[in-house]
C-alpha cells in the first residue's frame, strides 16, 4: 500500500512538475517530501499551510463533490423513468463515504486525515439515518469517536482548530440560511465564501497563534483567493484524475489540478511578500488555551439565538462564566513573561532577555533550540542578529553577562571549556560549560551547569526574585504532575 501511494505521488509530481506538482501530490497522497522549505515558509506566512495538510477542508470538498455529482447522476437516471424509488441522497451519501474512505487510504491515514474522515463519515451517516447532518450533535459525536480512539488528539492544534472552525461554521449556518434568500442569487456564493472564511479564521486564529507563535494578517484575503479554486478546480480535478488514471486518461485532469496549485503558490508568494504579513506572537502560559476552549464552549452552549440570554438565569450565569474565562485567558496572554536566562540542553547556547530582545551568547550552535526560544519569545530575529544585541561580553569561547542582584553568568564553549568553567566557579555566578568540569558537589561555589549536570537536568530556565535565582529544568517539568 505504501509503495502504491509513493508511486502515485511520484507520477503526479512528474506529470505536473515543479512545486505545483509537489503540492498536488501532497494534496492527493499526503506525501510532502517534494515540497521545498521555502514553499512551506510562504504558505505559513500567508495562512495557507492548512491546505497542504490533508484535513477537513480536503475531505469535505472531496466528499461534497462526490455527493453532489452522484446525486445528480441518480436524478438523471430517474429522469429517464428508471429507479424512481431509489433515495438519491442516500445513495450519494454512501458513495461519498466510500470515496472518503479511499481518500483516507490514499493519503496515508495521518491523524488529521483520520479525524477529517470521522467527521465526514458521521455527517454522511446522519444523512443515511435521516438525521440532520449539520448540527452540534454531529460534531459532538465525531469528537467523541476521535477522543475514544485517540485521547491525546485533544491537545493537538489540528484537533482544536478543525473543531473550532466546524463549530463556528455550524453556528452561522442558521443565520446564513435566513439571510441568504434576501441576497441576489449571483451574490450569494461570494458572500458565503467571505462569511465562512471570516468566521473560520476568527475561530482558529487564537489557537494557531498560541501553537505556532505567529499571526498571519492577510490570511483572510489569501483564503478568499485560494479556497474557491481548491473547491472548484483542484479537488474535482483530483477526483477525475483518479477515476481516469486506470485508462491512461488522467493527463488533462492533472493539468487542471496543476493550474490550481500554481495559482495557490502564486497567491501565497504575493501575500507573504506584503509588508507586515506576519506578526510574531509570544508563547502563552499553559492555562490560556484550556481557558479559551472551555470559555468558548460555555458561551456557545449558553447562548440561544433569537432568545438571547433572557430565558434563564442559569444560561446567563454560564455565558458570564465563559466570557470571564475568555477575559482571563486574554489577560494572562497579554501579561505573560519569558524567562530571563535560557540554557540549551547540552550547554551549547545561552540566551539572556534584554530590553532589545533575547541576546544569544554566540551567533551559532544549538540552532534548533535557539530558533524555538526566539519563536516562543515572539521574536523574528535570527540567532546571528540576536547575538549582536548588547548584553554579552568576552571572547568567543568565554562569554559573560551581568544579571540582577549582582549575579553574573559565564558561558564557556570549545576545547578546554570544562577547565575554564571550574576556575570561574565562584559565588554569585551561574557557570555554563559544554564539557565536564570534574567538580564535585561540595566543591561547587557557583550555580554550575556543565555537560554532566545538563545531561540529568535537560534545558534550564532561570528567573530572579528577591531571594535570588529561581531555576526550572526540563527534568523537573516532566516529573511534575502538572
Amino acid at each position: 500500500m505504501h509503495r502504491a501511494r509513493m508511486a502515485i505521488s511520484e507520477q503526479i509530481r512528474q506529470r505536473i512538475g515543479g512545486q505545483e506538482g509537489a503540492v498536488a501530490a501532497a494534496l492527493m497522497t499526503g506525501d510532502r517530501s517534494g515540497i521545498f522549505e521555502a514553499t512551506n515558509k510562504i504558505m505559513r506566512a500567508s495562512n495557507l499551510y492548512h491546505i497542504i495538510s490533508i484535513s477537513g477542508l480536503h475531505m469535505g470538498m472531496l466528499a461534497g463533490f462526490v455527493y453532489a455529482a452522484m446525486r445528480y447522476v441518480v436524478i438523471g437516471v430517474q429522469a429517464t423513468g428508471h429507479g424512481l424509488g431509489l433515495p438519491a441522497h442516500k445513495i450519494a451519501a454512501l458513495l461519498a463515504m466510500l470515496a472518503a474512505a479511499i481518500y483516507l487510504w490514499l493519503s496515508g491515514g495521518g491523524v488529521a486525515t483520520e479525524r477529517a474522515f470521522v467527521m465526514v463519515a458521521v455527517m454522511l451517516g446522519a444523512i443515511l439515518a435521516d438525521r440532520r447532518a449539520i448540527s452540534l450533535r454531529t460534531v459532538a459525536l465525531a469528537a467523541t469517536i476521535i477522543l475514544v480512539y485517540s485521547p491525546e488528539a485533544l491537545t493537538s492544534p489540528g484537533f482544536q482548530m478543525s473543531f473550532a472552525a466546524t463549530i463556528a461554521l455550524i453556528l452561522v449556518h442558521n443565520p446564513w440560511s435566513r439571510v441568504s434568500p434576501r441576497l441576489p442569487i449571483w451574490l450569494r456564493p461570494a458572500v458565503m465564501l467571505l462569511t465562512t472564511s471570516l468566521v473560520a479564521g476568527l475561530a482558529t486564529s487564537p489557537i494557531a497563534a498560541a501553537h505556532f507563535n505567529q499571526m498571519a494578517h492577510y490570511g483572510l484575503l489569501a483564503n478568499l483567493l485560494v479556497v474557491p479554486v481548491m473547491g472548484m478546480l483542484v479537488m474535482p480535478a483530483g477526483v477525475t484524475a483518479a477515476l481516469l488514471a486506470p485508462f491512461g486518461l488522467a493527463g488533462p485532469a492533472l493539468w487542471v489540478m496543476g493550474q490550481g496549485t500554481a495559482w495557490m503558490l502564486h497567491v501565497a508568494g504575493f501575500i507573504a511578500g506584503l509588508g507586515g504579513a506576519v506578526t510574531p506572537i509570544i508563547l502563552p502560559p499553559g492555562p490560556v488555551v484550556p481557558l479559551m476552549g472551555f470559555g468558548a464552549v460555555l458561551a456557545v452552549l449558553c447562548w440561544r439565538p433569537g432568545g438571547g440570554l433572557r430565558r434563564s438565569p442559569l444560561l446567563l450565569a454560564g455565558f458570564s462564566a465563559g466570557a470571564a474565562m475568555l477575559a482571563i485567558a486574554a489577560t494572562l496572554w497579554l501579561n505573560t513573561g519569558r524567562p530571563l536566562l535560557l540554557i540549551a540542553p547540552q550547554g551549547e547556547a545561552a540566551g539572556l532577555m534584554t530590553p532589545q530582545g533575547r541576546a544569544m551568547s554566540k551567533p551559532a550552535g544549538g540552532s534548533f533550540t535557539v530558533r524555538t526560544w526566539l519563536r516562543e519569545d515572539g521574536d523574528p530575529a535570527t540567532q546571528q542578529l540576536s547575538a549582536e544585541r548588547p548584553g554579552w561580553s568576552g571572547d568567543k569561547g568565554q562569554r559573560h553577562a551581568d544579571l540582577p542582584g549582582g549575579w553574573q553568568v559565564w558561558h564557556f564553549t570549545g576545547k578546554g571549556a570544562g577547565a575554564k568553567a571550574a576556575m570561574a566557579c565562584q559565588p554569585g555566578r551561574i557557570v555554563i560549560a559544554t564539557e565536564r568540569t570534574g567538580l564535585t558537589k561540595s566543591a561547587q561555589n557557583c550555580l554550575l551547569f556543565d555537560l554532566y549536570t545538563l545531561r540529568y537536568s535537560g534545558a534550564v530556565a532561570i528567573d530572579f526574585d528577591e531571594s535570588g535565582p529561581r531555576i526550572r529544568t526540563v527534568a523537573e517539568a516532566h516529573r511534575s504532575p502538572g
